[in-house]
């Protein structure tokens, strides 16, 4: 490859590497053109584009962009499913692919945002509920406390009033 192509596929790699919150790295070897494009499709499908990088390129494309961990996990043959969104997506369909159809490809590990994770951390990542569920429950789990104290503050408050309403009346109507 020339200088000039080179620098122009670091420079890609860059703004890929760059605006990725996740980086999945497989090692690909034994997949052919059809079982790649069908791994694409899907990955496609949930907003994931899967990659297969040039290592030395990559590694200095991640460096320039402050992810220097994911040069650790560019040996041998790399494909890397990038996520822009979701950070759980890339893994999940990974996982799910690799238990249905039982391919030769392998997760090596990932970059979340800076922090490097391991094969059994992505595999750990795939099974964690989708983030509009977590995001619901923990809604769920700060409202219900929440509410629960609105109401007894409420009732104290209102059991306050009546006291002092009725103390109230009972000075009105002189000393009982």
């Amino acid at each position: 490859m020339k200088k000039d192509k080179k620098q122009e596929a670091v420079k890609t790699a860059e703004k890929v590497i760059g605006e990725a919150k996740v980086a999945v790295v497989t090692d690909y070897r034994g997949m052919n053109v059809a079982e790649m494009n069908k791994l694409r499709r899907k990955l496609k499908e949930s907003g994931v584009d899967y990659r297969v990088v040039k290592n030395n390129l990559a590694a200095i494309a991640a460096k320039n962009v402050g992810k220097e961990g994911l040069k650790e996990l560019l040996v041998g043959p790399s494909a890397v499913a990038f996520g822009y969104t979701d950070e759980i997506a890339p893994a999940k369909v990974l996982a799910e692919y690799i238990r249905t159809t039982k391919p030769p490809l392998t997760i090596r590990g990932a970059l979340l945002q800076t922090r490097v994770l391991t094969a059994d951390e992505v595999a750990a990542l795939a099974l964690m509920p989708p983030r509009e569920q977590l995001v619901a429950k923990l809604v769920g789990q700060i409202k219900s406390p929440l509410y629960s104290l609105v109401t007894v503050l409420n009732g104290n408050l209102a059991g306050l009033a009546r006291v002092l309403q009725a103390r109230m009346q009972q000075l009105e109507g002189g000393s009982k």
